[in-house]
């Protein structure tokens, strides 16, 4: 029954990914304004290919007509690649930290120091340090579980892909 539905349905799984891309989004910005974490430089480009995956995706599930949603679920697919390298990255910074540990500066000291024309832009580049750990579930970081979240959207996206142009032919 399951494998009947991901077959006939391309819309529906594209939407699914569309829809857990933009609750992944409202958990990071939960975490950011309620908890309180500072996302980091690399948070924040994670949120960009979030953002990213949501849309293709989104547009991808939109137009029933046939052979509408490849290209826009390969953009898709590309783009949750490049989350889940920048994902795996910060893993990596976090699990073998630099001497220097520092990827971002705080708010107040952007606008302090520089002027507004030049803080705005760096506000949106995230002020936390990206290889700190401030947040673990199961014994995964943030960026650990943004890694895992990529890479099953990826593989689900891939699998959509393949089954599609295999029907194409």
């Amino acid at each position: 029954m399951v494998l009947n539905w991901w077959n006939t349905a391309p819309r529906r799984v594209l939407a699914l990914v569309s829809a857990v891309c933009v609750a992944m989004l409202a958990f990071g910005l939960y975490l950011q304004h309620s908890v309180g974490l500072e996302p980091c430089p690399m948070c924040i480009v994670q949120r960009y290919a979030l953002v990213l995956v949501a849309i293709f995706a989104g547009l991808a599930s939109v137009r029933g007509q046939k052979g509408w949603w490849i290209p826009w679920a390969a953009m898709a697919l590309l783009a949750c690649g490049f989350g889940a390298f920048t994902a795996a990255r910060q893993s990596w910074l976090q699990w073998f930290p630099p001497e220097v540990a520092m990827c971002g500066r705080d708010f107040y000291g952007m606008i302090e120091n520089y002027p507004i024309s030049r803080a705005i832009p760096m506000i949106f580049r995230g002020s936390g340090d990206c290889a700190a750990i401030d947040w673990t579930f199961l014994g995964g970081s943030i960026a650990n579980w943004s890694f895992v979240c990529f890479v099953v959207l990826g593989a689900a996206l891939g699998t959509l892909l393949v089954r599609g142009l295999r029907t194409a032919r």
